[in-house]
């Protein structure tokens, strides 16, 4: 009787490789960075004191809802600094990148208290889940 080979299957990626979200980000170093929106969700936990990912739900902070490409300060109903209104950022994956690190250092003037998170793979963390959920533009 012949015997019958095992099955030669890969294993199942880890979970949080399974979860990456891939971003159009580098960070300082130049590497690339992907996301963990689960990560990001806990970390968006602050965020979500001021700002809402549902479209129309402004509250101290505009709603980010597709925030991924639109203009810096056009959230309809939402009254921004003179700084905001006139920088003309766009927010792309790499700029909010680079503007949650330290927002006053990004555009001075902002009111947005928030201080900033230093921690690259935070921000990119945070970045996937705003992506996921609403984020990015339609």
């Amino acid at each position: 009787a012949a015997t019958e080979a095992a099955p030669t299957t890969e294993p199942a990626p880890a979970a949080p490789a399974a979860a990456a979200v891939a971003l159009a980000i580098t960070d300082a170093s130049g590497a690339q960075l992907s996301g963990d929106p689960a990560r990001g969700q806990r970390i968006f936990a602050q965020c979500a004191t001021c700002h809402s990912l549902d479209a129309g739900v402004n509250r101290v902070g505009p709603s980010l809802h597709g925030i991924i490409g639109r203009t810096a300060g056009q959230v309809a109903g939402f009254r921004y600094s003179e700084a905001n209104r006139t920088s003309g950022i766009t927010w792309t994956e790499q700029e909010l990148f680079t503007y949650l690190e330290n927002p006053r250092a990004r555009i001075p003037g902002t009111i947005m208290a928030f201080v900033g998170l230093r921690n690259a793979q935070q921000r990119a963390d945070v970045i996937a889940y705003i992506k996921e959920n609403g984020g990015a533009a339609q």
